[in-house]
This record gives structure tokens, C-alpha cells and sequence, in this order.
């Protein structure tokens, strides 16, 4: 696989690359609204790509008020191929680390009341009802997995991911009631991301950075310096396995 266009939604903790050249930026009006921030379009070892800070610039927007119809429907319409979208996670799994990377392989949708498809009745776009039986795209998964593998970076490739609606922080409960359902790791902003993607016909695929146990999974409780420790550390190889990827699987301009 050769990606022309690869656009990279950035989450918590991964605001962009702000080593590499900035080529342009621009804002993006579609029929959904603005995007969360401006659209980046940026340069790695001769191929370019397109960066978007999912909760803006400043870090201000919410899980459940980031406008994802806008932000992956301008990746559409500038002719984006494949998106991979970072998201910070708990762990719910005790077996995962603080931090480590997860490309995850299915997806628990708990959110609600978010515009949640492009099926909405609008009228833009014909009403449809997609397969989501695998959320991600099988190839790019497999290819950011191995680029993270060779890179000798620590990364769990067989995990659940559970989309709760946030912004709070879940209770010890709702952890145990997620691993119950199968759930390994908790986050808020795969979903409708996601499946938004797919009524595009988007390759999508996330690159998880685990920056907490979840609540209850340790003996203290969650603070942010520790999470902005784990993200200190871990973006570090997030960076370096998406740069990795660009390289093996992008075009060169």
C-alpha cells in the first residue's frame, strides 16, 4: 500500500509535529461546520501529510463537543486516502503499561447525544447503513504494527477499545462493568470518529497511547502530573512509529 494523502487526527497529548516543516495551514468550512483547528499540511522525509488537532488549539474542546462530522469529512474532501487518529486511554487490563502503545482491534460505542453519522435526515447525504463488524482497517493496522515492531517499541496489537462519553474520568465501577463487556482499554473520542470514517469509505485505524491505569486498576488515584509523565514519554515513540509509517507508506511528492 501507497498512501498519497494521509491526514493524522492528533488527540490529547499530541498537538502536532512540531519539528517537521509546516508547508501550509488552513482552516476547513464544510456543511458540518469549521473543524476543530486548522489543517496542517507538513512534510517528513520528502512525502507530505495532513495533521488535525482533534480538541483544538489551545487543548479546549471536549470529547463530547469536538465536531467530528466536520473534521473527517474536510479529511474527505481534500482528498485524504486513510486516517489515523492518536488517543491517551486508561488501561483497564492489568497487563498493560503506563505508557505503551495499543492499536486496538474493536470498538464499545458508550457515548451519546453526539452527531454521531451523515445520515442525519439533512438531506446531504443519502441515508445509509454501514457494516462496522471490523471498525479498522485490517492493512494499515497491520503496517502501523509492524512499524512500532520494528522500531523495538512495546505495542499491544489484541485490545477493545470502550468510547465513554467523558470528559470526567470513569468511576471504579464503570471500569469493572467495562471489563466485564469485554473492554481493555477506555477512552472518549474513538467514537463516532470512527464510524463516521467508515460512511466515507475512510480507511481508519487508532494508535492508542495508554497514559493511566483506569480508575480502581491502581492503588492511588488518577492525577494529571502522572499522565503528563506518560505522555511525555510515550508520544515520543507515537511520533516515531507515525513517522516510520510515513516514510514506508507514503508517497513521495
Amino acid at each position: 500500500m501507497r498512501l498519497k494523502k494521509l491526514g493524522i487526527i492528533g488527540g490529547t497529548g499530541f498537538n502536532g509535529f512540531e519539528s517537521l516543516p509546516l508547508k501550509d495551514e488552513s482552516w476547513q468550512t464544510t456543511p458540518y461546520g469549521e473543524t476543530s483547528a486548522t489543517i496542517d499540511t507538513l512534510e517528513y522525509a520528502g512525502r507530505s501529510f495532513y495533521f488535525l488537532a482533534r480538541h483544538g488549539r489551545p487543548h479546549q474542546i471536549p470529547p463530547h463537543k469536538v465536531n467530528y462530522r466536520a473534521n473527517v469529512f474536510a479529511f474527505k474532501e481534500m482528498g485524504v486516502e486513510a486516517i489515523i487518529a492518536i488517543n491517551a486511554v486508561g488501561a483497564i487490563s492489568k497487563t498493560l503499561k503506563t505508557p505503551q502503545m495499543v492499536v486496538p482491534h474493536q470498538i464499545i460505542d458508550l457515548t451519546h447525544g453526539r452527531e454521531h453519522t451523515y445520515s442525519d435526515g439533512s438531506g446531504l447525504v443519502e441515508l445509509q447503513h454501514v457494516d462496522f463488524t471490523f471498525p479498522y482497517d485490517q492493512e494499515i493496522r497491520q503496517n502501523i504494527i509492524s512499524c512500532a515492531q520494528h522500531l523495538n517499541h512495546e505495542v499491544e496489537t489484541n485490545a477493545v477499545y470502550a468510547c465513554t462519553q467523558g470528559p470526567r474520568l470513569e468511576s471504579a465501577a464503570e471500569i469493572d462493568y467495562l471489563e466485564t463487556i469485554g473492554a481493555h482499554i477506555v477512552g472518549m473520542t474513538a467514537m463516532p470518529e470512527a464510524a463516521l470514517a467508515r460512511e466515507l469509505k475512510l480507511p481508519y485505524v487508532n494508535l492508542c497511547l495508554v497514559v493511566n491505569p483506569a480508575a480502581g486498576r491502581s492503588e492511588k488515584i488518577i492525577e494529571m502530573p502522572d499522565i503528563k509523565a506518560a505522555f511525555e514519554q510515550g508520544m515520543v515513540e507515537v511520533r516515531a512509529t507515525l513517522q516510520a509509517f510515513i516514510k514506508n507508506y507514503c508517497e513521495a511528492d
